[in-house]
Order: C-alpha cells, then structure tokens, then sequence
C-alpha cells in the first residue's frame, strides 16, 4: 500500500551487473548473444517506462572513494567519470536540483548521508548508463555510491534503511523515477585490500593517488590476465557460486527484503567473494522501489560467466499497481 502522505506516481527498478571484462575476455558467443537478449529486454522496459529521472546506485573500485575518508555510502550532486576499461569519461548528466532535495529527504528520514557535490565515478556508474541509454549525458541522474569492497563494511540493514528513505524520497518529486542498481553478483576479482598491504599500495588506497596513464594500463591489463586465468581454472579466486545468486534474486523477486536484515558481512563474502557486497546496490534500488508500495519481477536472466569474473544477472520490477 502506498504511505498516504506520497504523491502516486510510477516508478521501476533494474539491477544490471557489470563488468570490466565485456568485450575484452569474452564467453562463447551463445553466451554473449543470450546476455544481449537479456540486455535489450531490459532495455526495452526501461524505453517504454521512459524515465525523467534515474537514481543510479554503483560502487566503486578505488578511482573515486578511498580509505582517507570512505563512507557506507554517498550521494552527487555532481560527477565525473574517470574514463577506466575503455568506459565514457566526462562529466554525468546529474540532475543536482533533484540530488539535493532526494538528500534532505533521506536525512529528514534518519537515515546519516553523506554529499559529495563533486563525485568521482567509474565504470561501475558508466556502463549502465551507456547500456541503458547509450551514453554518460542521455537521461538526468542523481548517482548515489554504495560502499561494496572497503572494509569495515556495515550491516545490510542500512542499505535497506537507504534504499527505502531514496525511494520515498523520490517519490514526493512526482516524476518517473528509475531506480537502477549496477554490480554483483558472486565474484571474487582481484581487488587490492588495505590490511597487510606493502606501503606503496596502502598509501595508494588510502590517499587516492591518481594513476598515470602508464599505471593505469598495466592495472586493467592484469584483470583482464586475471579474467583469463580465472576462466581456464587456475587461479586461487573463489568460484562464481550460482547457488547463492539465485537465493539474492529469489530474495528481491519475492519481496521480502526484510530478510537481507539477517544477512551478515561475512557470510556474503564466504558465500559470494571479495565483491558480493556489490548487491547492496541491488538491494537499495529495489527497497526504493518498495518503499511506495508492492512491486513484482517482470524479468530475470541469470548466468554464470567466469570469463568476465562474474555471476551475471539482469532483473526488472515495477509497481503490482502497474499490471
């Protein structure tokens, strides 16, 4: 049931995995042509929806946010992308009018956000966005991180608690409202940690030391070297668990988010790998949109892909309203 103090106005969700890897390690060609089936269904849904405003909730890996100050998670109200794997740089299209009043809304609601009115963002914010509609700049954005790999990480909890302040949030500016969830699900890649870190990479994480073009190269080059041992079956990183990633799916088809409550850190890194955290954005995007009301799956493509370090899914959900 919709709160009586919100305004009716639809709006939808999407979760979209990305990953480094597409198009530079890729699976069989049946694999990637299904994925694409995938992709342009979602695509489609999102057309037909037509959104004017999409809260577009990403982590990062260590170009925009570091250990220096590294917050749970973060809203813009204005971004840049740093250009990282071959992904658009630039400036996001952010809709900062609609950033701040979704901020204060969060914060009237109790829920401790932080602002960065100039945000650094990577692929985990760009490919979405070129996917769904074909560019950095094609669709108003407000962009919210959500904090997946840089420990200590807190309890899913908030991130419902986020999710759910954004979406009523949202709601009281009356437009279509997309809410879009980009990462996850079950990998493991090779991200630097800061504990037990040689000096140079712990100042790295810490400070957040841009890299040259020289560094930054030979970084992507060994993910992508990773991806290729990861794919042949020599390599220490944990395997791609299909079990687990359907459970998260079978978790926000059915509505009961109230469960991830129970989920605690460590059992979603034993379960899914160093970056499984990566479905809290899912879980904000689809807590915004319950927060106006029951919701239902209309889509949901899950593969395994461990040419691209990855369990891979795409899912939709619109309002039970809208059937």
């Amino acid at each position: 049931m919709t709160p009586a103090h919100l305004p009716r106005r639809r709006s939808i969700a999407v979760g979209l995995s990305h990953s480094p890897l597409i198009g530079k390690n890729d699976p069989a060609p049946e694999v990637v042509a299904a994925v694409d089936a995938a992709v342009n269904a979602a695509r489609a849904f999102v057309r037909a929806f037509d959104p004017e405003l999409v809260v577009l909730y990403a982590p990062d890996h260590y170009n925009g946010f570091f250990y220096k100050e590294m917050p749970p998670f973060c809203l813009a109200t204005e971004a840049n992308a740093v250009g990282d794997f071959g992904s658009a740089a630039g400036a996001l299209s952010v809709d900062a009018e609609a950033a701040r009043a979704i901020a204060r809304g969060v914060l009237d609601r109790g829920v401790d956000l932080t602002v960065s009115a100039r945000m650094t963002v990577d692929h985990g914010f760009v490919q979405p966005l070129e996917v769904l509609f074909g560019g950095i700049d094609r669709v108003p954005v407000v962009p919210v991180f959500v904090n997946g790999v840089a420990t200590p990480l807190g309890p899913v909890s908030r991130i419902r608690a986020l999710g759910t302040a954004v979406g009523e949030a949202a709601a009281e500016l009356d437009r279509r409202v997309l809410f879009l969830g980009s990462g996850g699900l079950s990998h493991d890649p090779p991200v630097p940690v800061l504990d037990g870190a040689p000096p140079r990479v712990a100042d790295a994480l810490i400070e957040g030391h841009p890299p040259t073009p020289e560094q930054r190269a030979r970084g992507e080059q060994r993910v992508i070297q990773a991806g290729r041992d990861y794919a042949a079956g020599s390599t220490t990183m944990l395997p791609i668990n299909p079990t687990w990633d359907n459970l998260v799916l079978d978790t926000l088809a059915s509505g009961r988010l109230e469960d991830v409550d129970g989920w605690s850190v460590e059992w979603m890194g034993a379960e899914g790998g160093g970056s499984a955290h990566e479905v809290r954005t899912w879980i904000a995007a689809f807590a915004s949109l319950a927060a106006t009301g029951e919701y239902r799956m209309t889509s949901r493509f899950y593969r395994a892909i461990p040419e691209w370090i990855a369990g891979f899914a795409v899912a939709a959900a619109e309002p039970e309203a809208s059937r």
